[in-house]
């Protein structure tokens, strides 16, 4: 516990990258809220498409909403939407107690809307709706079309989680949209306050990049990128633009750390946890780093506010060959093509089990 408290004590929030009905159902989750402090989870189709797969706790549910003609899309939202609001309901004591800034837990839109932008608008207003908890985000992609979905999104006063992040300016690009919609609240008359996290992806950037960097620069290029980031997340909220919008009421849209589960197994398990632990962000792990780090993980101090040694990192990894520009481009779009096939084989998955469902009688 301790391990876990040092996070707490620096500033840091930990929240759960998994979402299953099983682990809602044994008191799992509620168990890691009580003993390891988590206080949010988040969630993609990646993992419901495992949820649904390895498990039979979701037979009953898509047996009952394929005999009410509920398919595809329409019965999983609402598959999903159930163990949500169960998650949203365990963490709104975290919610409440520090007035909204923590306690949430995300859905993502449909991955098919990456690219249709009026499409996600209108998709996350919805899920907003249908979710009815008041700490539910809804996941819109950082992707060139999504931008102006995230502005629009906030503007009408829908809680964002910004996902697939890989780069300081594809960053900038979210934060300014946010700082855009809620200026645009602001001269509307309305309330400042909508929550939004930005989430940057770390370990995609060392697997990707790992064949062609030397062993002694592998697993760095994440933690570089992260610092950078850090460093534009504190000067942006040191800039005059946010303390007039703070000045107003509104509040910051927090920086997340994801994908920090290690994939390299000649790496120490904890890497990403211990080299990320930095005031005012928050860090979604899987179950096993999570379990890994209440273990044996340890917080040497928080990372520098200015990035620390993050431009040598790059500028080495740089001389190795590796362009970091085009590198975050291709993992931003290797992502939300593994979401789409994710969703692809979600919709398959439940359409299979709904057929079989059907044909057993129960």
């Amino acid at each position: 516990m301790t391990h876990l408290q040092s996070l707490r004590d620096l500033g840091q929030s930990l929240w759960l990258d998994n979402i299953t009905r099983e682990i809602l159902d044994d008191g799992t989750l509620q168990r890691y809220i009580d003993e390891y402090g988590i206080t949010g989870l988040t969630s993609n189709p990646t993992i419901f498409d495992e949820a649904i797969g390895n498990s039979g706790a979701y037979d009953a549910g898509i047996r009952e909403k394929a005999a009410a003609d509920k398919q595809g899309e329409a019965l999983f939202i609402e598959l999903a939407l159930e163990d949500l609001r169960r998650a949203a309901d365990l963490f709104r004591p975290a919610f409440d107690a520090t007035g909204g800034v923590d306690g949430w837990v995300s859905m993502e839109l449909s991955p098919l809307l990456a690219a249709d932008t009026a499409g996600s608008i209108e998709a996350a207003s919805r899920i907003r709706a249908d979710g009815a908890r008041d700490n539910l985000y809804v996941k819109i992609p950082g992707t060139p079309e999504g931008v102006p979905a995230i502005e629009e999104s906030i503007f009408a006063g829908v809680p964002i989680n910004v996902t697939l992040l890989f780069s300081t300016q594809q960053y900038m690009a979210v934060a300014e949209a946010y700082m855009r919609g809620i200026e645009r609240r602001i001269a509307a008359g309305l309330d400042p306050v909508v929550g939004s996290v930005a989430s940057l992806f770390i370990s995609r950037w060392d697997k990707a990049s790992a064949a062609q960097l030397p062993v002694e620069l592998h697993n760095r290029l994440g933690i570089a990128v992260g610092q950078q980031t850090y460093r534009a997340y504190r000067e942006l909220l040191a800039s005059d633009r946010w303390k007039k919008l703070a000045a107003a009421g509104a509040r910051p849209q927090r920086l997340l750390w994801a994908s920090t589960g290690t994939k390299d197994p000649a790496a120490p398990d904890t890497l990403y946890i211990e080299a990320l632990a930095a005031p005012d962000t928050i860090n979604t792990v899987p179950e096993k780093t999570l379990r890994a780090f209440a273990d044996h993980g340890k917080v040497d101090g928080a990372m520098a506010e200015d990035g620390g040694d993050f431009a040598d990192t790059l500028g080495k990894i740089t001389a190795a060959g590796v362009d970091i520009d085009a590198l975050a481009g291709q993992l931003q779009r290797e992502g939300a093509d593994s979401f789409v096939k994710s969703w692809h084989q979600l919709m398959q998955r439940i359409a299979d089990k709904a057929q079989a469902l059907a044909g057993s009688g129960g």
